[in-house]
């Protein structure tokens, strides 16, 4: 047996070659199982690949025991030193020399998170069809030292509820209660057919899960935590293998199965799989959230966004609600400027004078809206030292746009010979040049011709399964559609390096880190009920960096004090997307959105380099009471809030961050707050909030 070890200040891996020759991941930071028994051993897999006409080795649709996944033997490795850790690469080959199969695990030198992918070459004389390839395999997770446990019941799957409006809602729940159950019992053993099976189908890569997931064993201490970064389909699976005993996860992009995926691979042709990302932690869910953090902060694209933080003004939500003109929007502008804003975006219904949304797609001014035309408003957002944006939805064009019946079919998505139509507009495929250089123009003409420093790239319809446009399967259309806008992503960000371009997809239906590793900025949601607006927020920072993550702060024009308090405060633990009718709010809830902006920047330069915490857990939708941190080295920055319902007083242990020392109210910045009472009694913190839908901001030093 030969062992392959590589390891970085932070992170570690251990392969064996087995005697038959066979590769295994044995070793993955703190889960161990380089001690367990041969035959175990012999059932774990480096990688999973099915190719058409092979052989299937289990029960049920699960991609587990693949063929020739399960035949492919060692050939050789390297170990690459990188500027911030190192790389491996494992070059497999199948029995009968037709597959060549390197996977690639990067390593960083500050985060347990380890980067997988995998490519797949036909070193053949004859076409291979690929069903299903993993971008990262790993049996026997959270067992180390474990395998004589019940998995079922000692584990607790987190699974990343996602919807529009509702997103990032965790659900914790044990991998019995979802139906995977542990069936070892003496001599009978046996490995059932039933799989955990999350997989989102579609451009919206977060539709109804967010591409992450984490499982936490009671028993052992230990949690693992993933994510998979592809801006549109993808799949995971937890299972059990071999003989029942093995937990296994698999992670990938799009696959047949789930997703109407399916590769022709010619010989001397190449598959590269989507990144994945997967840490295995000695700690519970929080540890393994700020181990993620700092990777998804160590493959971003370098920004003065994210380190500046800038407070960005929109007109959108519970404000002009797409509707503007140079009338209204001037004095939102002076409103905007006197609170503090930095950046004024116009959003949607600029280009059209009525009813906009199945004509859009040629993206010009409207003149009945802006009868001086648009630059007079951009002019004077410039004027008042704001940056001035505009809303986009480039990847859109509607049935009605001029454009539309003048351009051939090969420009959008189609299906069985027709353009594929989603709620009165086409798609267009970035996979085309024609269209990356058309959407090119109009990024052009918007920075240079109307000097604009900001988009809100929007994203409000989906592709569907995907297209047959020079593919070989309406996945594989949409793949290259998916890889194609990212390539084109990447040449914008080229010209414009100091252009900021918001990741939108009707709030975050694609937050996602194939397009956040690019966007400086996501906007999280669309709640326009800011209690609810607040239970999202303090779960956000779970799923994109705090620093990335715009949360709506929008008074109401008839609220009271504490409804623009609680606005402000859900926004002031990420980042400020200010918006509401502030030239219509009474001067004295106009200032309380000034002392937050205020209050927000004498610390957000911190922001970027302090981890998230949840005192009370991840919450959800509703819940009566919720918080959420950032957390230093010394100092621990905490929004608590009161929804609706539940008692008045709540106490929230803070002792696994340290000692208390102090505790100082930032906002609301009255000297005297009469509203709340918070108390310190030793590491806990007692809060009296007797008015439902309240909300407050501490700074609490920790010794």
């Amino acid at each position: 047996m030969k062992k392959i070890e590589v390891k970085t200040p932070a992170a570690s891996l251990g392969f064996e070659v087995l005697a038959n020759n066979k590769i295994i991941l044995s070793q993955v930071n703190s889960n161990d199982l380089s001690t367990a028994d041969p035959q175990l051993k012999d059932e774990m897999r480096l990688v999973e690949l099915q190719l058409t006409g092979e052989n299937i080795h289990h029960k049920g649709v699960g991609y587990v025991e693949t063929e020739p996944g399960s035949s492919l033997y060692y050939v050789k490795h390297q170990i690459i030193e990188e500027d911030n850790g190192k790389t491996i690469k494992i070059v497999q080959e199948d029995r009968n020399k037709q597959i060549k199969v390197i996977s690639y695990y990067r390593l960083y030198t500050t985060t347990a998170v380890i980067r997988s992918w995998v490519t797949v070459e036909n070193i053949g004389n004859s076409s291979l069809g690929i069903e299903y390839v993993s971008s990262f395999a790993l049996t026997g997770i959270n067992q180390a030292n474990d395998l004589d446990g019940n998995y079922a019941t000692d584990n607790a799957v987190y699974l990343a509820n996602n919807t529009w409006t509702a997103e990032a809602q965790w659900e914790k729940l044990s991998l019995k209660e979802v139906g995977l159950n542990y069936w070892v019992d003496g001599e009978k053993e046996q490995a059932s057919s039933k799989r955990i099976s999350i997989s989102n189908t579609s451009s919206w890569s977060c539709s109804e899960y967010s591409p992450n997931g984490m499982l936490v064993n009671n028993r052992t201490g230990q949690t693992a935590i993933w994510q998979i970064e592809n801006n549109g389909s993808w799949h995971y699976e937890l299972t059990d293998i071999g003989k029942g005993n093995l937990l296994a996860l698999r992670l990938s992009g799009p696959e047949e199965t789930d997703n109407q995926w399916w590769k022709n691979l010619n010989p001397g042709e190449q598959f590269t799989t989507v990144p994945v990302a997967f840490a295995q932690v000695q700690g519970d869910f929080e540890q393994a959230i700020g181990e993620m953090t700092k990777y998804r902060r160590v493959i971003r694209r370098p920004n003065k966004d994210n380190q500046s933080l800038a407070v960005i003004f929109n007109d959108y939500m519970n404000c002009l609600s797409g509707d503007p003109t140079t009338v209204r929007e001037k004095p939102l502008i002076d409103a905007a400027k006197k609170v503090g804003c930095e950046y004024y975006v116009i959003d949607c219904g600029w280009y059209d004078a009525g009813y906009w949304w199945d004509n859009v797609g040629e993206w010009l001014p409207s003149k009945e809206r802006f009868p001086n035309g648009i630059e007079e408003v951009i002019d004077y957002i410039r004027s008042k030292g704001m940056v001035p944006g505009l809303w986009l939805e480039i990847e859109a064009m509607g049935i009605k746009c001029p454009l539309a019946d003048k351009l051939p079919d090969d420009w959008f998505f189609t299906r069985h010979g027709k353009r594929v139509i989603d709620t009165d507009r086409y798609h267009l495929n970035f996979a085309n040049p024609a269209v990356r250089d058309h959407a090119d123009k109009i990024i052009d003409r918007l920075v240079k011709q109307y000097g604009i420093g900001y988009i809100k790239m929007d994203y409000n319809i989906t592709t569907g399964v995907g297209t047959d446009y020079q593919a070989d399967s309406y996945g594989d259309g949409l793949l290259n559609h998916n890889r194609a806008y990212l390539k084109w992503l990447d040449n914008v960000f080229k010209r414009y390096p100091n252009l900021i371009i918001e990741n939108c997809g009707s709030g975050g239906m694609r937050h996602d880190y194939a397009m956040l590793q690019r966007h400086s900025i996501q906007s999280m949601t669309d709640q326009t009920e800011y209690v609810r607006n607040g239970n999202i927020a303090a779960a956000a920072a779970s799923e994109v960096t705090p620093e990335q993550c715009a949360i709506w702060s929008y008074p109401l024009q008839a609220g009271d004090d504490e409804e623009a308090i609680f606005n402000m405060v859900n926004a002031m633990l990420l980042r400020i997307h200010q918006s509401g009718r502030l030239d219509k709010v009474d001067d004295h809830r106009q200032q309380l959105v000034m002392d937050g902006i205020n209050v927000y920047k004498q610390y957000r330069e911190k922001i970027p380099f302090m981890l998230p915490v949840w005192p009370q857990g991840l919450g959800k939708l509703d819940d009566s009471w919720f918080s959420y941190g950032l957390k230093g080295e010394h100092d621990l920055y905490l929004a608590i809030w009161r929804g609706k319902g539940g008692n008045s007083q709540e106490t929230i242990d803070l002792s696994k961050y340290g000692q208390v020392a102090s505790i100082k109210q930032l906002y609301p910045i009255k000297q005297k707050d009469e509203k709340t009472v918070v108390k310190v009694n030793g590491n806990r913190l007692v809060a009296e909030f007797p008015q439902e839908k309240t909300a407050r901001l501490y700074q609490i030093s920790l010794n």
